[in-house]
C-alpha cells in the first residue's frame, strides 16, 4: 500500500463514521496489514474498540467485502470463533466487527516454550474439523464458499503463479521449453488428483498469523472470506508447513495428522484412512508450497518485501520430501532438486 492509498482508505472511514455515529467522538489506530489489498483500523468508539476493515472502492472489493459477510455468517452458523459484524456497507466499502485484540498465535507460538507450542498448535488443529463440519452449512446456504472449488483451473493457475514469479519475477530466467512443458504436464495431473478429493469446506489461508488468541484465551478465526471447498487435508498443510525455517520432522507431522483425523471422528465426521490421507497430505504439500513460493516470489520482486526470501529454500525442502515419498513427478522433482 502507498501512502496515498492508506491515507484516502482512513479519510473514507473517518467520514464513514462521522456520518454513522454523529455527535460521537472517535479515534483510530492504523494496523498493519500482511500481503492485503484491504487496510485495518482499531476504532476506538463511545469507550469501546472495534475493527474496521476497508476495502478498496473497486468491483473486486466489493466483491470480496460480500464475500466476508457471506462467509462469516456460514462460520458463525457452524459455531466457529470468528468475529461478529457490527456494521457493514458496501456501498462504502467498510465492515465494522468484533476486536480479539492483539494476540496474534504466530507471535504466541514464537514466546511459548515447547510444551505450550504444542498446545497451542493442537488447539488449532482441532478447529480444522470444525470448519469442515460446516460443510453442509455453506451449500445449504447457497453461500459462495460452496460455490467456489479448488478445482482444476484453480489450482493450476497457482502453480503457473509459482512458474512465472519464480523463475520469471525473483530469478530473472526463463525455462527451457522442454522442461516448462513437462512441468505443465505433472501441474495438471497433479491438479486433477487434488480436485477430486477436493469436497470439504476450507478456510484457504488457514495459519498462525490468521488465528488470535482472545481475552478469553480461546483461539480466534480471522481472515476467513475466501473460504471454498478443497481437500481435508488443505488447511492442516497450511498451518504444519506455512512460513516455516526448519523442517517439521515426519514424525511430528505423522503425529499431528493422526490428531486430525482423530478429532475429525470425535465430532462426528467420515473416519478418513490415515494411510491414504498421508498420501493426500503429501500431495498438497506440494501443490500448496509451490503456490507459496510464487507468492514469496512475487512480494519480494515486485511489492519490496525481500524478507518472504527466507521461507522459499524451506518450502523447496518440504516440497522434495513430499516428492521423495509419493515417488511421482520426476521433472518437477527434478526441477526443485536444482533449485536447492
Amino acid at each position: 500500500m502507498t501512502s496515498t492509498e492508506s491515507s484516502s482508505a482512513e479519510k473514507r472511514l473517518r467520514e464513514f463514521l462521522s456520518e454513522r455515529f454523529p455527535g460521537f467522538a472517535f479515534s483510530l489506530q492504523e494496523l498493519t496489514p500482511d500481503a492485503s489489498t484491504r487496510e485495518y483500523f482499531r476504532v476506538l468508539l463511545d469507550e469501546e474498540t472495534h475493527i474496521a476493515c476497508v476495502y478498496p472502492k473497486t468491483d473486486f472489493g466489493i466483491e470480496q467485502l460480500r464475500s466476508c459477510l457471506d462467509v462469516t455468517n456460514v462460520f458463525l452458523e457452524g459455531k466457529l470463533p470468528v468475529s461478529e459484524i457490527e456494521l457493514a456497507d458496501d456501498s462504502q466499502g467498510i465492515i465494522l466487527h468484533q476486536d480479539f485484540g492483539d494476540r496474534i498465535l504466530r507471535d504466541a507460538l514464537n514466546q511459548s516454550d515447547d510444551s505450550e507450542r504444542e498446545r497451542l498448535i493442537d488447539d488449532a488443529i482441532k478447529l480444522i474439523p470444525r470448519i469442515q463440519a460446516a460443510t453442509e452449512i455453506a451449500f445449504d446456504e447457497n453461500s459462495i464458499a460452496s460455490r467456489l472449488k479448488f478445482d482444476v483451473e484453480k489450482l493450476n493457475w497457482e502453480l503457473q503463479f509459482f512458474k512465472t514469479h519464480y523463475f520469471g519475477s525473483l530469478m530473472k530466467r526463463e525455462l527451457e521449453s522442454e522442461i516448462s512443458r513437462a512441468l505443465d504436464l505433472e501441474f495438471m495431473e497433479l491438479s486433477r488428483e487434488l480436485e477430486s478429493r477436493a469436497s470439504v469446506l476450507c478456510h484457504r489461508d488457514f495459519h498462525a498469523a490468521n488465528l488470535m488468541i482472545g481475552i478469553d484465551g480461546e483461539l480466534k478465526i480471522i481472515d476467513h472470506q475466501d473460504a471454498r471447498i478443497g481437500s481435508a487435508s488443505y488447511d492442516l498443510v497450511s498451518l504444519l508447513l506455512d512460513r516455516v525455517t526448519e523442517l517439521p520432522s515426519p514424525e511430528w507431522l505423522a503425529e499431528k495428522r493422526r490428531l486430525f483425523l482423530s478429532e475429525r471422528e470425535r465430532i462426528g465426521l467420515p473416519a478418513i484412512d490415515e494411510s491414504e490421507f498421508a498420501d493426500e497430505f503429501r500431495l498438497q504439500t506440494i501443490q500448496r508450497c509451490l503456490k507459496a513460493i510464487g507468492t514469496f516470489s512475487n512480494q519480494a520482486a515486485n511489492r519490496g518485501k525481500s524478507n518472504y526470501i527466507q521461507y522459499i529454500k524451506p518450502m523447496f525442502w518440504i516440497g522434495l520430501r513430499a516428492l521423495e515419498n509419493l515417488g511421482k513427478y520426476p521433472a518437477l522433482r527434478r526441477t526443485v532438486e536444482e533449485e536447492i
